[in-house]
């Protein structure tokens, strides 16, 4: 019986607050923090005994302070539950594991506003979604293209350049403006990357993957905003939102590039953790090293590769886009106001200062699917949002809608300035698409692919086309993965996260368009 096919026993809580749920230490031998799970009682009821199991595994890693903790859309997934938090002391034998970060390293979102709005929208969206799909390329192994206006592919000298300074490299090359750095985490470049701690198989499997969205979970969203959810008019007018306006929102990471990097320092933590550093742990998907190990500090220097690549890539996208909506529109994006509101990372580990029982500490934060959440006035907001807190962008699925959050003093007192980052799986993508398509395996390849057309089709795209929104897949079966059942609800996620205060909401946005892999 394989790990994963396991029966877990669903601990039973200490109630903190309506929406702090706690696992003490005494649930599991090993355990060095209790876990803690910020979600409502509706929520914490429908999720996967196997997050309890994975985030109480986190509770044993050394140098882990204060909790171990899963955020509302939590999920189970590889090591880390997806939603999963922790914070090593880097002082006192914390350790660093890609298992806490995930394989697509820097998996983020981009927001852009535009002056436009869903009158001068409206009928032109199924030309702009159409434009968009050609221009974004999607898809599993999708690579961008050479055309008029493409993207082409780079030397392997070029990418290592690019993933040294991330979206700067594409600023400084003409794709995009100087102003989106500065509204971008880390300003679109993690500082220490290196590009010689980098496989060169990671490279390969990068090269001609900027500009591209990949499958999965990962979209390109046309929304409108509407007056109705609109919660604070102050900070939406702050954030560049007004009613009727139409925005774009995107959802991508490192690719290809990403897994390697990940599986290159797996691979690696796996031979030395136990035999070189006697760490022992519960499950081999929470492989780690030392932060301050030599494996430790290349594989931070890796990791931060991939964070530029992603920043690369979702800047390279927003230039694509920005070229879609002049030609649609017939002016300049700087004309139609395209500018971009926020990036932000839901995949990484980083070195932040927060308060431990008293004393400020430097810790390694790894967020699996979360995203930082800083409150008011902290000195890492770009300087346009300082008084209001970070902008969060906390994505829903292709049929409810998503939203634009900020940050609060509260996320950095209780869960080290960190929040949600989308509305979370209820079901694994192959549940998913049986759920759609039924059993065809033993089918004909033709026919199965008939059957699948015509039951996603049936309840995946006419309900989408009833509720307004127009979408282009590069996949059924893509389609099915990704239906509005398998996920939880996303108003549900945002208001534990409110009652939380981890993060305070500002608008819902809904989609209109959808490009997806």
């Amino acid at each position: 019986m394989s790990f994963h096919d396991r029966e877990f026993k669903k601990p039973d809580f200490n109630r903190i607050s309506d929406v702090i749920w706690e696992v003490p230490t005494s649930f599991k031998q090993g355990m060095r923090v209790p876990a803690q799970v910020f979600t409502t009682k509706k929520l914490l009821g429908e999720m996967d005994a196997h997050v309890f199991d994975q985030i109480t595994n986190v509770a044993t890693l050394p140098g882990i302070v204060r909790a171990a903790m899963c955020m509302p859309d939590g999920h189970s997934g590889y090591g880390f539950p997806i939603g999963g938090v922790a914070a090593m002391d880097i002082e006192n034998g914390g350790v660093i594991s890609p298992g806490g970060i995930g394989f697509d390293i820097n998996c983020g979102m981009r927001l852009l506003r535009t002056d436009l709005t869903w009158k001068d929208v409206e009928p032109k969206l199924k030309q702009l979604v159409n434009l968009l799909y050609d221009r974004v390329p999607a898809g599993v192994g999708s690579a961008a293209f050479d055309d008029a206006a493409g993207f082409a592919k780079l030397s392997h000298g070029q990418f290592r350049e690019m993933i040294s300074s991330g979206a700067e490299w594409c600023v400084e090359k003409g794709y995009g403006w100087k102003e989106d750095l500065a509204v971008t985490e880390e300003e679109g470049n993690a500082e220490g990357a290196d590009e010689s701690r980098v496989s060169d198989k990671a490279v390969k499997r990068g090269l001609g993957q900027v500009g591209t969205l990949g499958s999965g979970n990962h979209y390109l969203e046309i929304q409108v905003v509407k007056k109705e959810n609109i919660f604070d008019e102050e900070y939406a007018k702050k954030l560049g939102i007004f009613p009727g306006q139409v925005v774009v929102m995107f959802h991508c990471g490192s690719r290809g590039f990403g897994h390697q990097v990940a599986t290159d320092y797996l691979q690696l933590f796996l031979s030395v953790m136990e035999s070189k550093y006697g760490i022992k742990i519960l499950d081999r998907e929470l492989a780690c090293a030392p932060f301050t190990s030599k494996e430790g500090q290349d594989y931070f220097a890796a990791m931060k590769c991939g964070i530029n690549f992603s920043f690369a890539n979702r800047q390279m996208i927003a230039h694509r886009i920005r070229e879609a909506f002049a030609q649609i529109f017939g002016k300049d994006a700087e004309a139609l106001g395209m500018r971009q509101i926020y990036d932000v990372a839901h995949n990484t580990a980083k070195l932040e200062e927060y308060e431990v029982d008293g004393k400020k500490k430097k810790l390694l934060i790894h967020r699996k699917g979360a995203t930082r959440s800083l409150g008011p006035g902290n000195p890492n907001i770009p300087k346009a949002y300082r008084d209001i807190g970070q902008p969060v962008i906390i994505g829903g699925s292709m049929e409810t809608g998503s939203y634009l959050l900020v940050g609060t003093k509260g996320a950095e007192e209780q869960t080290f300035g960190s929040t949600a980052h989308g509305a979370g799986r209820t079901m694994s993508r192959t549940r998913a698409i049986r759920e759609i398509v039924g059993n065809t395996r033993d089918m004909p390849r033709d026919k199965a692919r008939a059957i699948e057309r015509r039951k996603v089709e049936e309840l995946v795209i006419n309900p989408m086309i009833k509720k307004g929104i127009y979408v282009k897949s590069v996949s059924y079966s893509g389609l099915a993965e990704e239906a509005g059942f398998a996920y939880k609800d996303i108003d549900e996620v945002i208001d534990a996260t409110a009652k939380a205060d981890i993060s305070k909401p500002v608008v819902r946005l809904i989609p209109v368009g959808n490009v997806k892999g």
